[in-house]
């Protein structure tokens, strides 16, 4: 098996297309060309990629910063509760001392818990710590973390009170717009977090019980961002630059944090970042491009995780596996792989039968997954 997977010099090779962009008001334009600053830390890039568990480990942020070397990576979020309860640290906190700026997000409803957590993440290297107000799923939630905090603001307040006063760096939060249609409170409940101490917040545009379902809303994205003083990141349906841009300019946030957009596709956050610091549009990859890219990345996770890894790699396979003839039926045998040998072999079995008419440029207007 002989595959080529230096994908270093490919991010070097993506110049700019002249396919125009949604335009940013100067005022936007200016504001954002500078480093966000997020209390003591200085970050040189307004593009950040969210945590995603399962998905944001040391290797997939490994391929996400090769396109965006001075984005803020987040790592999946760790649970407070079974890090006071384990002498070795899980391999989700694991961060390369190289890998800056680099956030660890934690969840739990205890506030002691999750400032004895934050101390052992700031020891692991974190420059920032997160805590997860946001995550809808119901295993998170009926323990009283992730977004059922949103019910809960006088202990969410104390959760950033008690986490600020532990550790020597910023805590920020990610939240969403409310528990439901009829609950949503994102201004009360980020007005209290900006007063507890918090540094940053991130905002999704969506509910607690819409989960990933519908339209973001960013108006209240929007309206937080008016009535805080502290950065507000904006999140929810970025899965493009053009989308990244409309976001900003509708809500005027401080920034953009890519989620769903970067599964089976790490080049986004870096083509974002990449047009807000030079005004061009970096050329997407092409088919055969993101097939190489899931080849080092099984690759890399066989290395990481051995077995676990491969097993894993599976879904990240079948995500860089879309928008071509005979997608279908690769992502079906993609999902059963058991050797790095064998998920590399399918991969190049494709690349060597992707038609010229699939191997373009063509800028990401929605997800591919």
């Amino acid at each position: 098996m002989s595959v080529a997977l230096n994908l270093d010099q490919t991010a070097n090779q993506h110049h700019a297309t002249n396919q125009p962009c949604p335009a940013l008001s100067p005022a936007l334009k200016s504001r954002l060309a500078t480093p966000l600053k997020i209390g003591t830390v200085e970050v040189h890039s307004r593009v950040l990629q969210s945590p995603l568990s399962g998905v944001t480990d040391l290797v997939f942020r490994r391929l996400v910063r090769r396109y965006a070397p001075q984005s803020m990576m987040y790592t999946e979020m760790v649970s407070a509760a079974e890090l006071h309860h384990v002498r070795k640290l899980p391999q989700v906190m694991e961060v390369d001392p190289d890998e800056r700026p680099i956030s660890i997000q934690l969840f739990d409803r205890r506030p002691e818990f999750l400032a004895e957590a934050a101390k052992k993440a700031v020891a692991q290297g974190a420059d920032t710590i997160d805590i997860n107000m946001g995550c809808p799923v119901n295993k998170i939630t009926k323990n009283g973390g992730g977004s059922s905090l949103l019910r809960d603001p006088d202990t969410a307040a104390r959760i950033v009170e008690t986490v600020s006063a532990a550790v020597p760096v910023p805590v920020t939060a990610k939240t969403r717009i409310g528990w439901s249609e009829e609950d949503i409170n994102a201004l009360a409940f980020a007005r209290r977090l900006e007063s507890a101490g918090a540094q940053m917040l991130t905002l999704h545009g969506r509910t607690r019980s819409q989960g990933y379902n519908g339209t973001a809303d960013w108006s209240w994205i929007a309206k937080v961002k008016q009535a805080l003083s502290i950065p507000v990141i904006a999140n929810g349906d970025i899965f493009s630059v053009d989308a990244a841009l409309d976001c900003l300019e509708q809500t005027q946030a401080d920034g953009v944090m890519c989620s769903r957009g970067t599964l089976g596709y790490p080049f986004l956050v870096g083509e974002i970042d990449h047009y807000l610091k030079t005004g061009e549009r970096r050329t997407p990859p092409t088919v055969i491009e993101r097939l190489r890219c899931a080849q080092e990345h099984l690759i890399m996770l066989a290395e990481y995780k051995g077995k676990s890894g491969i097993r894993q790699a599976r879904k990240h396979m079948a995500w860089y596996a879309k928008g071509f003839d005979g997608a279908a039926e690769l992502r079906e045998k993609l999902c059963r792989i058991e050797s790095v040998e064998a998920g590399c072999d399918l991969l190049e079995d494709a690349i060597t039968v992707i038609s010229p008419e699939s191997c373009h440029h063509s800028p990401r207007k929605t997800a591919i997954v």
